[in-house]
C-alpha cells in the first residue's frame, strides 16, 4: 500500500507549510509566512476542487499525526500543440518539500512518481520544472534532462 495521497482541503495549512519550506531552501533570502492567511482559502478551494488542472500529493508524517512529511503540487496546462506534443497538454511541478526531519526516505520521489502516473493519465506529453541543486539528482534519476536555462524537462 502506497503511502502518497491526493491532498485534501484539510490538508491546506501543511501544504502551505511544506511550501515554505520550499521556499526557504531554495531563495537565499529572509522569508516570512505571513502570505500563508491570505493564500489558505485559495488552496482550500484548489484542493477541494476534483477538476483535472491542479493536484497535490502528500504523505503523512510517521510520528506527528495531522502534520505532512511530503508534498508534490502540480498543474496540466494548454499550450498550442507542436509536433512533439500535438495535443498541447504541459505539465508542471512546483512546491516538491520534504519536512526536515523525514528526509531521506524516498517520500519526494514516491510523491513524483505518483504525480508523474497522474500527469500520463491526462496525455501530458512533457513536464516542466525548476530544480535546485539539491534536488537535481532526484530530478535527473526520473529522467529529466537540464534545459539551457534553470528549468528541467521529462518527456513522457
Amino acid at each position: 500500500m502506497s503511502l502518497v495521497r491526493r491532498a485534501t482541503p484539510e490538508d491546506a495549512s501543511e501544504v502551505l507549510r511544506l511550501r515554505q519550506v520550499m521556499i526557504d531552501s531554495v531563495f537565499d533570502v529572509d522569508s516570512s509566512s505571513a502570505w500563508h492567511a491570505a493564500s489558505l482559502p485559495t488552496v482550500r478551494a484548489k484542493l477541494a476542487d476534483p477538476g483535472e488542472s491542479f493536484v497535490a500529493f502528500v504523505i503523512d508524517h510517521p510520528e506527528r499525526p495531522g502534520t505532512l512529511a511530503a508534498l508534490v503540487a502540480g498543474t496540466v496546462e494548454y499550450r498550442i500543440g507542436r509536433a512533439d506534443n500535438p495535443h498541447g497538454a504541459v505539465g508542471y511541478v512546483f512546491s516538491v518539500a520534504t519536512d526536515p526531519g523525514t528526509r531521506r526516505r524516498g517520500y519526494a520521489r514516491a510523491c513524483m512518481e505518483t504525480l508523474l502516473g497522474w500527469f500520463r493519465e491526462r496525455g501530458v506529453a512533457q513536464v516542466d520544472l525548476n530544480a535546485s541543486a539539491e534536488a537535481e539528482p532526484l530530478y535527473a534519476a526520473l529522467g529529466f534532462v537540464r534545459k539551457p536555462d534553470p528549468s528541467m524537462r521529462l518527456c513522457l
